[in-house]
């Protein structure tokens, strides 16, 4: 299952309450995207009928059902740039599927 480092939880919660609606959160999905691969990541008001729903301290993150089996052994991390920006990054889980330290 994806696993959200502590730095992404809190920018997913800061993403998602700026959007101002209850129950919004982080998704994640490959639809529409090139045949090299690729995810897509939007605020929405909710998920879609088929995402699988993450909710970690308070951020909600839904998944689409290929971005969740790509995504099943990864860590999601974030930060934001000097522009405030947030910017994702993927990282492999540790064999003993704990997330690295963020």
């Amino acid at each position: 299952m994806l696993v959200l480092t502590p730095t992404a939880v809190a920018v997913v919660t800061n993403l998602t309450t700026a959007a101002g609606a209850e129950g919004a959160g982080l998704r994640i999905s490959s639809g529409n995207t090139p045949p090299e691969g690729g995810l897509q990541v939007e605020i929405t008001p909710g998920p879609a009928e088929q995402d699988q729903v993450l909710s970690a301290r308070g951020a909600r993150v839904f998944l689409d059902p290929d971005a969740a089996s790509y995504l099943d052994d990864k860590v999601l991390d974030a930060n934001i740039d000097d522009q405030g920006g947030p910017h994702f990054m993927l990282t492999g889980q540790n064999p003993d599927g704990d997330s690295p330290t963020a």
